[in-house]
């Protein structure tokens, strides 16, 4: 209870464009209780509860309570589309189908722990060592997710829709739960699922997240939330180690300028986009602003076909590959429950 707690006063806390320290005054709470409440250290009296509820203009039930699902709060959203709630009801159908299929087979996916305090960078870092990744490229990121508690969908999305990717998560479970747009190039969809999976590690517990295209243009995502910020972060040191990159860098350049080709070597190397790699790599001074500029303007599917015949992460995917694909591990665990339902008829 004190997590649930403590999230849904950080959210309300948040929604409001407060700090800890602004509430802590508001309410005359110190800013070490407030932090403490909202990491699930500390559980407040009916007094300490009562004035933040009565200052954030919540009833106190809504502190203490079970939350609703997160597709019963995406229902009552009336905002989305008639195409963005298709997608919906398609991804709810997937996940029930998902969880039932594990409850059959015995085989719930171990959640990964919940952050609280860690910044995007460090984040990244612990993820990498705890999974045992090193600093070596992700060559499957859909099945890591997966094997620790973020169940992916992959569908073709409506551009109507407006969603490029959805995070929710059954709380009694403890299982995560993201949608990608399996439309878009596989790069996209890579950083999307490493967005995704920083919601399912930080945000939790914070209700139901639907990520706009928007989110993922570095132009655009000032304008949402601070987590978007953290979570694209988060996806970009997950999938590009700073260290790792810095490392190839020194070892094939010996020092000299980045030229266009050695761009489409590491963005190759580590199976982002062009435009991703060049935002990485001029973020970490790598490459100067005048030639970030310069880069972006060449043509980068002509380049990098001229060099390879094939462009990779570019790609867009086969019409026939876009409407749905479920996951290898839901595949394998859908064959394990028909076997055990055959078993037990016979």
């Amino acid at each position: 209870m004190p997590v649930k707690l403590g999230a849904k006063l950080r959210r309300a806390r948040e929604n409001l464009g407060l700090t800890q320290e602004e509430l802590s005054k508001s309410v005359g709470l110190s800013s070490e209780f407030i932090s403490l409440l909202e990491i699930g250290k500390r559980a407040p009296s009916l007094d300490s509860l009562r004035r933040l509820s009565d200052f954030l203009k919540k009833d106190i039930g809504y502190f203490l309570q079970d939350p609703e699902g997160d597709f019963q709060v995406l229902g009552r959203e009336k905002k989305l589309s008639k195409e963005a709630q298709a997608v919906i009801r398609r991804f709810q159908r997937y996940s029930e189908d998902y969880l039932r299929v594990e409850e059959l087979t015995q085989r719930r996916a171990e959640p990964a722990p919940f952050y609280q305090n860690a910044s995007a960078e460090r984040m990244a870092q612990e993820e990498r060592k705890r999974l045992g990744l090193g600093d070596e490229p992700i060559r499957d990121i859909f099945t890591l997710l997966e094997l620790n508690g973020l169940r992916i969908l992959r569908q073709a999305v409506p551009e109507a829709a407006q969603i490029a990717g959805i995070f929710v998560f059954y709380e009694a479970e403890q299982a995560g739960f993201a949608l990608l747009d399996s439309s878009r190039p596989l790069g996209d969809q890579h950083v999307a699922a490493a967005h995704e999976y920083a919601h399912y590690l930080k945000d939790r517990f914070a209700g139901p997240i639907l990520d706009n295209p928007d989110v993922f243009i570095d132009e655009y995502l000032p304008l949402y939330h601070p987590r978007e910020k953290f979570a694209q972060q988060f996806a970009f040191d997950f999938l590009v180690p700073p260290r790792k990159l810095k490392h190839v860098v020194s070892k094939e350049l010996h020092g000299r300028s980045l030229h266009f080709e050695d761009v489409i070597f590491l963005k190759r190397y580590f199976g982002v986009k062009t435009s991703h790699m060049l935002g990485i790599l001029q973020k970490q001074e790598i490459i100067p602003p005048h030639r970030y500029a310069e880069y972006r303007n060449i043509d980068h599917a002509a380049f990098e076909r001229s060099l390879f015949g094939q462009v990779g992460a570019e790609e867009l995917p086969a019409r026939s590959r876009t409407k749905l694909i479920s996951s290898d591990r839901y595949k394998i665990l859908g064959v394990s429950a028909f076997q055990k339902t055959v078993r037990d008829k016979s």
